[in-house]
């Protein structure tokens, strides 16, 4: 073998060699490039992309501050996760989600939630702030509210709902939405996994909850009679009102009483004077009939009066009473919402409620 032919020969193991060294060196970084990608993914939650997200809107538009002033407020709200909940206190819907809510005030508002409660009245009454701190005392609720009595702030969020739920993360992007009642096991995971970023990204610690609020939840019945509206302007489209009389916008009107009253509908006597948002009691005495189909039925009524309550012609019986009635009726005098009738079974019965109060409001009934 000649000298030309054993150079060419070390030549090309050498440069085997070489690329062979060169691959491993090549090979163990793309290794540790991608072991620290994957480290770097596991690490950090501020990844998220955010672009999808909108920015919660400012709170605009309030007319009183509960819990809170506006100075107070802005310092709170500040690295926060908040939950805005959009309520009104005569809702019993929004009133079923307030024990979920304030359990979750009580559990994470050392570890950085706020919950901020938007108050966006359905009727006049609930733009009183008296009316409303009293539904905080009642409810427990020390977190701050805030009265959007020209719906300024509901506009806003762009919402039209009661109860509504929104969640921003701490840099103010509303990560969740819910709509009504229930989710509560999922809400209060969000609550969690937000909190979790926020504390990632500040560099604090997060006490991490093992367990959510166990609180049973109100059933549904899977037919029920649909909220009846008293006002004409609250019930239009809505054939709810059976007295041959009907609705007569700002009139006052004599209903006469009508024996044959179909399912899902109220009937009226005595003199009423129709509101937009409500019927008010023009005589001394007068009585409101239904026929409907739920386990629970409440009022929202405002002004003072005694009320009889019968249910199937006799007064109510004692497995049937409302947590604000008893057997011998009820006497309201806040403007607000009663539970007259609670029972665990839903059923079809004929109410009649005999009022005495000149001057009682009757907004809507609702029903369970």
């Amino acid at each position: 073998m000649n000298s030309e032919i054993k150079t060419a020969i070390i030549l090309v193991s050498v440069i085997a060699v070489g690329i062979g060294v060169m691959s491993v060196v090549l090979s163990s970084f793309d290794e540790k490039t991608s072991i620290s990608n994957v480290l770097t993914n596991e690490n950090s939650i501020s990844e998220i992309d955010k672009s999808g997200f909108k920015k919660a809107p400012d709170l605009v538009g309030i007319a009183h501050y509960l819990n809170t002033t506006p100075g107070n407020l802005e310092e709170q709200m500040k690295n926060k996760v908040i939950l805005y909940d959009i309520w009104t206190y005569s809702c019993i819907n929004c009133v079923r989600t307030l024990p979920y809510i304030t359990a979750w005030n009580d559990k994470y508002s050392d570890q950085g939630l706020l919950i901020v409660g938007i108050h966006s009245p359905e009727f006049e009454f609930e733009k009183n702030p008296d009316n409303v701190q009293m539904a905080i005392d009642k409810h427990g609720i020390s977190y701050p509210v805030l009265l959007d009595n020209d719906m300024e702030t509901w506009k806003a969020f762009d919402n039209r709902y009661w109860p509504r739920k929104y969640i921003a993360d701490h840099e103010g992007f509303i990560r969740y939405d819910h709509i009504g009642e229930g989710g509560y096991q999922k809400t209060e995971k969000i609550i969690q996994q937000l909190l979790k970023e926020r504390s990632a990204d500040l560099g604090i610690q997060f006490a991490s909850a093992s367990s959510l609020v166990d609180i049973e939840e109100f059933k549904h019945t899977s037919f029920r009679t649909p909220e009846l509206y008293f006002g004409y302007k609250f019930a239009q489209n809505r054939n709810q009102l059976g007295s041959d009389e009907g609705f007569q916008p700002g009139k006052i009107v004599t209903y006469l009483d009508q024996n044959n009253i179909e399912l899902h509908k109220f009937y009226l006597s005595g003199e009423w004077k129709n509101h937009k948002d409500s019927m008010e009691l023009i005589s001394e005495t007068g009585t409101i009939k239904l026929l409907y189909n739920a386990k629970e039925v409440n009022i929202v009524t405002d002004k003072m009066a005694e009320l009889e309550i019968f249910l199937d012609g006799e007064l109510v019986p004692a497995k049937y009473l409302g947590k604000d009635s008893t057997e011998n009726g009820i006497i309201v005098s806040e403007a607000g919402l009663y539970n007259i009738i609670n029972n665990e079974n839903s059923a079809t019965h004929e109410m009649e409620i005999k009022i005495s109060g000149k001057g009682f409001q009757m907004f809507t009934f609702t029903f369970g």
